[in-house]
């Protein structure tokens, strides 16, 4: 405790330890896999202040490794873990690319599989996956297990970067 009863920021404390570098690996637990972020998480992804401002601290850790992200670039989680700061397992990608290597289906999803939903005026499954910002249509299905088959065989076909997919394939 400082006097007045006013504590001192976690952060705050990290910077005496030194520069920015010293602070990001303070907070990594590194094993064989993923280097994972230990401080506070924002959305998953671990944050760290540098010069002032508070960024990305996988994409203060790309940096460290490989000098600036090029220009437009996204950094994509190869291994689907967003606490990862490991740089090895960051890749810069288009956002294109960063949106074809998800991890799986968001909350919203009924069906449990990627680009398949139930038509309810036909009682089937429907399979369309978004590809280049236009929906690209892959039939109608009375088997979730066709439908979820026909969804993954046509983003294997239209998607690069769909690396969980493309190794079980």
């Amino acid at each position: 405790m400082r006097p007045h009863g006013r504590r001192v920021s976690k952060v705050l404390a990290l910077s005496r330890w030194g520069g920015p570098d010293e602070r990001l690996w303070a907070r990594v637990d590194k094993t064989e896999g993923c280097w994972s972020w230990t401080g506070p998480l924002h959305k998953g992804y671990g944050r760290i202040f540098v010069d002032g401002k508070r960024i990305m601290a996988h994409r203060f850790s790309w940096e460290l490794a490989h000098g600036p992200i090029p220009l437009g670039m996204y950094l994509d989680h190869a291994c689907h873990n967003k606490a990862c700061v490991r740089p090895d397992h960051l890749r810069p990608v288009t956002q294109k690319q960063n949106m074809e290597n998800l991890a799986g289906v968001t909350k919203a999803n009924k069906s449990g599989y990627l680009g398949v939903t139930w038509a309810k005026k036909l009682g089937k499954w429907k399979v369309m996956v978004g590809h280049n910002n236009k929906d690209v249509y892959g039939g109608i299905f009375t088997s979730l297990e066709d439908a979820a088959a026909a969804a993954k065989a046509l983003r294997i076909k239209l998607f690069t970067h769909n690396d969980i997919e493309r190794d079980a394939a």
